[in-house]
């Protein structure tokens, strides 16, 4: 007998895993690719060449755009992937048209040609009228931020001013002039947190002015309270821990986010009671040592 013929949806499942396996080949070229271009534009920045170090820089925020792009298309073809039997209807399931949908539209417009052939394979289960639709997008049905990444716009200069800024300070170089000399802004020191320590301590003291009201005592204490700001110290056992995000082209310089939180439970000691040492041969059934002497004379008689 012939073997079977293979069927579509697995050789869409091969096409996939090859995919996946080409696009995250292609990232970590683009990674390495990347590093040496920032030590490059570092060596720029220190000699004084700005103006071809922003030209240049553009070509790294584009880099890193088509590894974000890339990225997203992998965790598409996972989808697709781990969702293989519904490919075998002939019309597309609602829950992988956008990932269908952002495949077609993306794989011409990549260096994958394993993308490009689960394309093909697409176009032939759903049809050319399905493949028309998700190329022009007409339905919206398109990753928003697979549109974005694919547009030919030029970066802001403020999306080139901060991957400067930051390149300068992974490689330590003094751009802006002048950053390094400035050094970190100083401490910003209450002097009202000396006078309210100052303040307590002299409270602690015996009250020299016993004719002052209890009511005055209160007033005073609710405007320390009111006019008191914590110490430096504050929020180093805060069970509050927070991680910065992760720097991005649409935002290199993220502020920071909640990310975790860990509660400690304060435990209660344990109080134990002492128990009372059991008197020797008492409620034990073991005899003691007086009562051992008596019989051993005994059975001497």
């Amino acid at each position: 007998m012939p073997p079977p013929s293979v069927t579509l949806v697995a050789k869409l499942k091969v096409q996939l895993k090859l995919s996946i396996a080409r696009l995250r080949m292609v990232q970590q070229r683009d990674e390495a690719m990347g590093k040496t271009q920032r030590r490059a534009m570092a060596q720029l920045l220190e000699v004084g060449k700005i103006e071809s170090a922003r030209i240049r820089t553009e070509n790294i925020i584009r880099s890193d755009i088509n590894t974000e792009l890339h990225e997203i298309l992998e965790l598409y073809c996972e989808l697709l992937l781990a969702r293989a039997a519904l490919l075998e209807s002939p019309t597309c399931d609602p829950g992988l048209e956008e990932a269908v949908k952002s495949i077609i539209y993306a794989a011409p417009r990549t260096e994958i040609k394993e993308l490009q052939q689960v394309r093909a394979l697409l176009g032939e289960r759903f049809g050319k009228e399905f493949v028309l639709a998700a190329m022009e997008n007409s339905d919206g049905a398109v990753s928003e931020k697979v549109v974005k990444k694919l547009s030919v716009t030029p970066p802001k200069p403020e999306l080139v001013q901060g991957y400067l800024e930051e390149i300068a300070k992974a490689y330590g170089v003094d751009w802006p002039r002048g950053s390094k000399e400035l050094g970190q802004p100083p401490e910003l020191i209450d002097e009202e947190v000396n006078s309210d320590v100052s303040g307590g301590a002299e409270q602690t003291r015996p009250d020299a002015d016993a004719g002052i009201s209890a009511d005055s005592k209160a007033a005073q204490e609710r405007e320390d309270l009111s006019r008191a700001t914590p110490p430096r110290t504050f929020g180093s056992s805060n069970p509050l821990h927070v991680n910065p995000s992760s720097p991005s082209t649409e935002n290199p310089r993220p502020k920071v986010t909640l990310n975790s939180m860990e509660l400690k439970v304060n435990k209660k000691p344990v109080t134990t009671t002492p128990t009372k040492p059991r008197e020797e041969g008492k409620g034990t059934g073991i005899p003691d040592v007086n009562e051992l002497a008596a019989r051993f004379a005994a059975l001497k008689r």
